[in-house]
């Protein structure tokens, strides 16, 4: 089961089935399957809390992602911060639902077992979150 919840901000507009959709599609082709996947909607000061007390980080982010996941069965909490998603949206110049969207697939991109921090990592990670977006529409 996928959940949406919030916490500290205002429950983003999600359109629940068709965003559960999505993500069963992308995971699917990883060859994965979802099972409990929680999204929780926060705000800055929260995802900062997230970051200190469980991965030792003094800093800001979009997207934290635990992975729980076992075998081809994709499970975690996928926390997101809408202020930092909301910022990075003005930044880069894109409508707020694009980049929230990035961010809610990214996560489970994650779960998929794609990485974004080593030598190259980046650019792989970008190129799945496009093709994800593709399917989006």
């Amino acid at each position: 089961m996928i959940t949406y919840n919030s916490e500290n901000t205002p429950m983003p507009k999600i359109r629940r089935r068709e965003i559960t959709s999505w993500i069963r599609r992308v995971a699917a082709t990883y060859g994965k399957k979802t099972g409990d996947i929680g999204y929780l909607f926060v705000n800055d000061e929260k995802i900062l809390e997230v970051n200190r007390q469980y991965l030792g980080h003094d800093y800001y982010t979009d997207i934290i992602t635990f992975d729980y996941s076992e075998g081809d069965v994709i499970q975690g909490d996928i926390y997101i911060s809408v202020d930092t998603v909301r910022s990075n949206a003005e930044e880069r110049g894109l409508p707020f639902d694009e980049e929230f969207h990035r961010v809610i697939i990214h996560g489970i991109l994650h779960l998929c077992g794609i990485n974004d921090k080593g030598p190259g990592e980046r650019e792989i990670m970008e190129m799945a979150e496009n093709r994800a977006l593709y399917l989006l529409k």
